[in-house]
């Protein structure tokens, strides 16, 4: 019993430590290594090492470097500004047209990119400048920039998904598949409340001028849009059509992904030897931020179940005597809850390791649950004080849009994705049957 109480202090000394302002990775390592030495004397070494050495010959996070290369790339290929354009020419004309417009590119980057902080940023700076320009309500552009930018959570190819599928032992392609739908599902809400607000007070989205609209004979839009669409398009099929086709698995989709986008980079004319060697520096420095936090979860997790964490939770569950589907109920709300303070992969590897055998104990499909954890997790990117959203918008806004018009311009979409939350938990369909469908013809 003292062994269960020592291992149930682990998680308030962690959320103190993070609250306190330290680095999350190191906060992992420090308490593994602290708590080990308790545990396993003079074997601590070994037990952490091997950790290390699990991730590094893990072959499935080789996808992360390359996905984070695709995007890097995809920033400067010149692409979103092309898409962003043409998509214009198309919904200029309605409530809140450029607020569409800019979820429409998100969704379309995101599923060219798979990298979130590129989205947003890259979606910014363009989306902001002409919604001001046009009077947009400030508190819904900042909305719709961090809502459509975290759409690179739930939207394939997801390097988020590519760290949740091993530690949760979900097949990662099944995992990329099924979050397609609500990830879908999620950008359509998103439009429609757009435009149900924007029709309701038109002054929050202007239209475009007519004049402006008129340029463009229907033959020149349709130009334009092809030619803007194409290419977006390649880098999905080469990503995602080779997984769901069963022509490759994630890690060599990935790099399909990254040779796809050095191509585009090519033929639009923005390559160039300084713009690989930042890609390459940038793809590395975040790589590395990444799996030294997968690291440390993994050393701090393999600390609290291997000295009996699950056996403590498991006795937690049964003295409750709740049901199953409030367990998962439960599990949600922690993982939500959990989102203010943690940032997503802290989320993973802190919450999964635990949740994840509970939930395939109790007889849930994990790759349901998995999808709902994944959509909790884009939550995490909006909900403060973490909300890596506002930090990325921060960056790139004029001073005119403040923190309370991003505070204040999340909150409808939190709304929105906790809606998600619960069509995906009553119609579990939604992020089953389409991994199903795709694996039955592999």
């Amino acid at each position: 019993m003292d062994n269960l109480v020592v291992v149930a202090s682990m998680f308030p000394i962690l959320f103190f430590l993070i609250f306190m302002g330290f680095p999350v990775s190191f906060c992992f390592i420090g308490l593994s290594l602290f708590y080990s030495l308790g545990f396993f004397g003079a074997a601590t070494g070994m037990q952490l090492v091997g950790r290390v050495y699990d991730v590094a010959t893990n072959y499935s996070y080789a996808a992360i470097p390359l996905f984070i290369f695709m995007g890097t790339l995809l920033e400067h290929s010149g692409i979103a500004e092309r898409l962003f354009e043409a998509i214009n020419l198309w919904t200029g004309r309605i409530p809140g047209g450029l607020a569409v417009s800019t979820i429409i590119m998100s969704a379309i980057i995101a599923a060219a990119s798979g990298v979130i902080g590129a989205v947003e940023v890259l979606v910014g700076l363009l989306a902001i400048p002409i919604m001001l320009k046009y009077s947009y309500d400030k508190g819904l552009i900042a909305g719709t920039i961090c809502s459509g930018g975290a759409l690179g959570t739930i939207i394939p190819p997801s390097i988020v998904a590519v760290v949740y599928a091993p530690i949760a032992n979900v097949p990662m392609g099944a995992l990329l598949i099924g979050i397609i739908g609500p990830g879908l599902l999620l950008a359509f809400l998103y439009i429609i409340y757009i435009l149900i607000r924007c029709t309701l007070r038109p002054t929050d989205g202007p239209r475009m001028s007519k004049e402006e609209m008129l340029k463009y004979s229907f033959k020149e839009k349709m130009r334009i849009t092809l030619k803007s669409l194409i290419p977006p398009f390649i880098l999905i099929f080469a990503v995602m059509g080779s997984i769901i086709m069963g022509l490759a698995p994630p890690t060599e989709a990935a790099s399909l992904g990254a040779f796809g986008a050095l191509v585009l980079c090519i033929c639009y004319g923005k390559f160039n030897l300084a713009l690989l060697i930042k890609s390459v520096i940038y793809t590395m420095k975040l790589t590395s931020m990444i799996m030294f936090i997968i690291v440390g979860g993994l050393m701090f997790s393999g600390v609290f179940l291997v000295n009996g964490g699950q056996t403590l939770i498991e006795n937690l569950i049964s003295s409750l005597k709740i049901s199953p589907h409030l367990m998962i109920m439960i599990f949600i709300a922690l993982a939500f809850l959990s989102g203010f303070i943690l940032d997503c992969y802290s989320m993973i590897l802190v919450l999964v390791p635990i949740f994840s055998p509970l939930v395939a104990k109790a007889g849930f499909d994990t790759l349901w649950f998995a999808v709902l954890f994944m959509i909790v997790i884009q939550t995490s990117y909006l909900t403060p004080p973490m909300a890596p959203s506002i930090f990325y918008l921060k960056g790139i806004a004029p001073a005119s849009i403040t923190t309370r018009h991003m505070f204040r311009g999340i909150v409808p979409y939190i709304i929105l994705q906790c809606v998600i939350i619960a069509v995906v938990w009553i119609f579990p369909s939604i992020a089953t049957w389409l991994p199903a469908q795709m694996l039955r013809f592999k």
